[in-house]
């Protein structure tokens, strides 16, 4: 049985990668694509719940064999690929990160009818004064456990109010009408792309869960994260398509709110304002965290001064949303790359796993590789495809 230390460690690990994973972006994608596809979304939820468990898998085990953070494990491939991986990370958190700031503005405008610039004040001040703690990182676990099972309540109160087809949700999970490759990959690439793959990995290495010895607890961790947030991602699934099933008509400038709305009234809307802003603060807090763990490699006062760093990342995004809003450019080039950043940061990753140097004795399993390599093929030619699709709108 394990020391109920190490079950508090493993559930914030996994909390923090799934809370970080369920942003604004993943409330809106879920929603928008289960009114394109309805039903059938099910299906696109399974095939990437499967994915993700391989991505999460194979970087988590290699990070806790190794005993090494990510950039570290890059470095020992290929010198400089590391510092290239934590540039992309930190570039990609800082863009992101607008958006997560802003979401959560958006959140406490809902809620309270303040201006989303003020909100988003209020939720960095909420995010800022975690990491002035002493215990920081163990009330960063708390904070993320607490904001996940609250959005997991209430978003199953809507989804039980909307009363979806839940009978024609399972059959179209595993029979489809239609199959969106596209639609797989962009959800593959939300829940675990960018710096969202290391989330759960850094923080377990940060509390000594760490070794070959250790690989049971960081199995474990790994999929409770995948689970936790394809249970949020399916309960909003089902909630959107209780309302698009009865043919109503979702506002497109905010398809989410509209869900909760129809579904359960005002009531709904202000859950829904509840709902963004705790998906939005933890996505903060996790893409601070994860972005500065990147770059503690690189000078001992990074290490020795991280939640300041922390801080400070978050007062950045803040700043820039609160001064010149989200920059379009920025979001669009950041999307663009994100999608590249999990078949370089995977496939380095795999090579590590096949190196002495770096996991000594270990054996890698070979259907995790087999998986590996598919997700890195598929990612990667989708990222290419976004990316030429963007240049027009980047440079014209």
């Amino acid at each position: 049985m394990k020391p109920a230390r190490n079950w508090s460690v493993l559930l914030g690990a996994a909390f923090l990668m799934a809370t970080s994973a369920v942003g604004p972006g993943f409330l809106t994608q879920t929603t928008v694509f289960t009114q394109t596809l309805g039903a059938s979304f099910g299906f696109v939820i399974l095939t990437s719940i499967v994915l993700d468990i391989g991505v999460q898998l194979n970087v988590w085990r290699v990070i806790a064999v190794s005993e090494k953070r990510a950039q570290d494990i890059a470095n020992m491939v290929l010198p400089g690929l590391g510092l290239f991986i934590a540039v992309l990370i930190v570039l990609g958190g800082f863009a992101f990160n607008i958006g997560n700031v802003g979401g959560a503005g958006l959140g406490f405008n809902v809620l309270f009818g303040i201006s989303p610039e003020a909100g988003a004040v209020i939720a960095a001040a909420i995010s800022i004064g975690i990491f002035l703690v002493r215990e920081a990182k163990k009330m960063m676990d708390r904070f993320a456990q607490l904001m996940g099972l609250l959005m997991i309540l209430l978003i199953l109160y809507v989804a039980i109010t909307s009363a979806p087809p839940v009978g024609e949700a399972v059959l179209k999970t595993v029979l489809p009408d239609k199959i969106d490759f596209i639609a797989i990959i962009t959800l593959v690439g939300g829940t675990v792309g960018g710096y969202i793959t290391f989330a759960g990995g850094h923080r377990l290495l940060d509390a000594g869960v760490k070794g070959e010895a250790s690989l049971p607890e960081v199995t474990t961790s790994a999929v409770s994260g995948i689970t936790i947030a394809s249970l949020i991602r399916i309960l909003l699934f089902l909630a959107a398509l209780g309302v698009v099933s009865k043919g109503l008509v979702l506002d497109a400038g905010n398809p989410p709110a509209s869900v909760f709305q129809l579904a359960a009234g005002d009531i709904g809307y202000t859950l829904f304002g509840i709902v963004m802003v705790s998906a939005a603060i933890t996505s903060v807090i996790g893409s601070a965290y994860t972005s500065v763990s990147f770059i503690r490699s690189y000078h001992s006062s990074i290490e020795r001064n991280e939640n300041w760093f922390i801080i400070g990342f978050i007062a950045i995004s803040t700043v820039i949303f609160v001064t010149i809003g989200r920059p379009v450019h920025l979001l669009i080039l950041a999307g663009a790359l994100n999608g590249l950043i999990l078949p370089i940061t995977l496939g380095t990753i795999l090579l590590a796993a096949y190196k002495k140097t770096i996991i000594g004795d270990y054996r890698h399993p070979l259907w995790l590789t087999v998986f590996g390599i598919l997700v890195v093929l598929l990612m990667a030619w989708m990222g290419g495809y976004t990316l030429i699709k963007q240049l027009p709108a980047l440079f014209g």
